[in-house]
C-alpha cells in the first residue's frame, strides 16, 4: 500500500522551487514507491481561484553538458548564460549527463560534480528552479548525483507560473532501462493536469533510426513499455517528450505512435564539448502558453557555436 508523508524541506533547491511559485506554499509530498524504498519527489502548488484567462510561460531544456570532460566546464557556462539571457526563464530542464562521472575515482567524479554545481549556483542562483533526469554517464555514481544535481531519480513538479496546471515528469531510464519507480510513476498520471515528460535515452519512434545510430536508442521493447504504462485518459494530455543521449538535435515530423497522434518527440544537442558537433551545440527555448485552462507548447531549437 501506498503511503503519503507530508513533508517541509529545507534543502536549498526544493527551497527554491517553493519560492519561484509562492512564499505560502509549502507542502511537499514524498511517495515511497516500492519495497527498495526509492523515493520520488512530487511537489504540485494548489490549483488557486484567478488563473489569468492566458498567459505564457519561458522555460528551456539542456542535455549532455559533460562537465569535467576537456572544455565542457566553459562551454556549458557560456551557453547556460545565453538560456538565461533569452526570454523570461522561470524553470530548466536539465536531461542527464550533465557531469561526465563515469571511469574516474570518487575524488575525481566528486569534483566534476562540485563543478557543475557551481556553474549552476553561479548562472541560475536562487531565481530560477531546475530539475535534471539522470544520465548512463552518472548511472555509477547515483549516490553523487543525488548529493549535488537531483535526490530524486524520478518525480514530477508544477511548473512555475501555471499554477499546478503543468507539471515537468521526470524518469530513469540511465541503463537504457525503465526503473520501476518509473513506469509506476506514468501508470499514476492524473488527467486533471499537463505534462512535459523528460529522461535521457530517446525512444525508438518513427524515422528516428534515419537520423539517430541504433545504439543510442531504447529497444522496441522498453519504447513499448514507456507508452503502454501511460493511462489512455492522460495520453492527449503530454505536451512534449525530450530526449537526450545522441548528442543531436532532433525531433519528429511523423506521429510516435498511434495513440498519441500530437505529441512530439524531441532529442536535445548536446552543450559541452564531449562528441558535440558545433553544429548540435545548443538547447531548446520553450514557450508554454495557457488560456482558458488549455496548454500549449511552442519550441524552438537554438544553436550556440
Amino acid at each position: 500500500m501506498i503511503k503519503e508523508h507530508f513533508l517541509v524541506y529545507k534543502q536549498p533547491f526544493i527551497y527554491r522551487i517553493r519560492y519561484e511559485v509562492s512564499h505560502k506554499e509549502r507542502v511537499i509530498k514524498i511517495v515511497k514507491k516500492n519495497k527498495s524504498h526509492v523515493d520520488n519527489y512530487c511537489f504540485n502548488p494548489q490549483n488557486r481561484p484567478g488563473l489569468p484567462s492566458a498567459l505564457t510561460v519561458n522555460l528551456a531544456v539542456v542535455g549532455d553538458s559533460h562537465v569535467g570532460f576537456g572544455n565542457s566546464q566553459s562551454m556549458f557556462n557560456n551557453l547556460l548564460q545565453n538560456v538565461v539571457n533569452s526570454g523570461n526563464k522561470r524553470y530548466i530542464i536539465f536531461g542527464g549527463d550533465d557531469v561526465h562521472a563515469g571511469g574516474v575515482s570518487t575524488a575525481e567524479a566528486t569534483r566534476r560534480y562540485q563543478q557543475f554545481a557551481s556553474i549552476i549556483n553561479n548562472v541560475l542562483g536562487t531565481n530560477i528552479p531546475y530539475r535534471s533526469s539522470i544520465g548512463n554517464w552518472e548511472d555509477s555514481t547515483t549516490d553523487l548525483f543525488r548529493s549535488y544535481i537531483n535526490p530524486y531519480l524520478t518525480g514530477y513538479v508544477g511548473i512555475p507560473g501555471t499554477q499546478g496546471l503543468v507539471r515537468h515528469l521526470w524518469l530513469d531510464n540511465a541503463n537504457r532501462r525503465w526503473s520501476q519507480d518509473s513506469l509506476n510513476l506514468l501508470r499514476s498520471l492524473d488527467p486533471n493536469y499537463y505534462y512535459i515528460i523528460d529522461f535521457h535515452w530517446p525512444l525508438r519512434v518513427p524515422g528516428i533510426t534515419n537520423e539517430i545510430h541504433d545504439d543510442h536508442l531504447m529497444t522496441q521493447g522498453e519504447t513499448d513499455m514507456f507508452f503502454n504504462a501511460i493511462p489512455a485518459n492522460v495520453r492527449n494530455r503530454i505536451l512534449a517528450i525530450f530526449t537526450h543521449h545522441a548528442h543531436k538535435l532532433f525531433s519528429n515530423s511523423v506521429p510516435i505512435n498511434p495513440n498519441f497522434s500530437n505529441t512530439p518527440l524531441y532529442v536535445t544537442g548536446c552543450s559541452g564539448d564531449y562528441a558535440c558537433k558545433s553544429v548540435d551545440r545548443g538547447y531548446y527555448d520553450l514557450n508554454l502558453t495557457i488560456q482558458n485552462n488549455i496548454a500549449t507548447l511552442q519550441t524552438t531549437p537554438v544553436r550556440i557555436q
